[in-house]
């Protein structure tokens, strides 16, 4: 796998980058923090994390997650630089929507996908915000990696259940609270941050700065549920066949690293 890939799995988490410290949750100030992050060194600092990989060792050829998207109607939640576009577009979705903080992303976006002789309906606003995207719309709603941004879980799911279809599926990946908890030492695993902290943290990484929680999978499922989804699939053990020899893939045999959730609007 792409190792900016591994490493934005590896970086995204107090416990694992070891520098990380508290702040006082203010909306405003931590989406400015991460937009700007993402308009500056976001790409250079984390990479790009995009289908078919869900994350570290995790794909969606063995996965199967999505089936047959020709013909469907797609948002994704954080576009990056708009690979995941792309590979739904090449899987013939009949339109590709997306959001993203970022204008510097929205941008990468729209050049990636005119090069690929593809096209979207791109909207620079946060994930947790009324933008203009229709309701009772889209057939799936997926978000790669960026799902954990969110200043409010909660209300980003009810908006993402507002946007599908009855019975349309959102499908989502992060980097696993555990993984986050747990870093190698002395050819150890070691708990280093209580996996119930969910308090919000920055971390500097050259010069840069970005802000987040570490929230509980509970947190997610309880706000799945009260967004009325009921979860179809969750996966988190790493596919062996794209595992490598590396440090971060021998902790990755050891516990999960990456989670993905299936689940569908009722």
């Amino acid at each position: 796998m792409d190792k900016k890939s591994a490493y934005r799995t590896n970086i995204i988490g107090a416990g694992e980058v070891g520098v990380a410290s508290s702040v006082d949750m203010d909306k405003n100030v931590v989406r400015k923090t991460n937009s700007f992050f993402w308009d500056t060194k976001g790409n250079d600092i984390l990479g790009t994390t995009a289908l078919p990989l869900y994350g570290a060792f995790v794909s969606e050829e063995k996965c199967q997650l999505f089936g047959d998207v020709s013909g469907k109607k797609m948002l994704e939640i954080g576009c990056g630089s708009g690979q995941s576009l792309q590979y739904q577009g090449e899987r013939k979705a009949s339109e590709l929507w997306a959001v993203d903080i970022s204008e510097k992303q929205i941008e990468k976006t729209r050049q990636h996908l005119t090069a690929c002789g593809l096209s979207a309906t791109l909207i620079c606003s946060p994930m947790e915000e009324e933008c203009g995207i229709p309701e009772d719309y889209f057939d799936f709603v997926y978000s790669i990696y960026a799902i954990g941004w969110t200043t409010d879980l909660e209300g980003t799911f009810c908006r993402i259940a507002s946007y599908l279809k009855k019975d349309g599926v959102f499908i989502f990946s992060w980097s696993h609270p555990i993984h986050k908890c747990v870093v190698a030492e002395n050819n150890m695993l070691v708990f280093k941050k209580c996996y119930f902290d969910e308090s919000w943290y920055s971390v500097s990484l050259d010069e840069s700065t970005l802000t987040l929680s570490d929230r509980k999978l509970s947190t997610y499922v309880n706000a799945l549920a009260k967004a009325g989804f009921v979860i179809e699939q969750m996966i988190e053990q790493s596919d062996d066949e794209i595992m490598n020899n590396s440090d971060f893939a021998k902790k990755a045999k050891m516990l999960p690293v990456t989670f993905v959730i299936k689940a569908r609007k009722l």
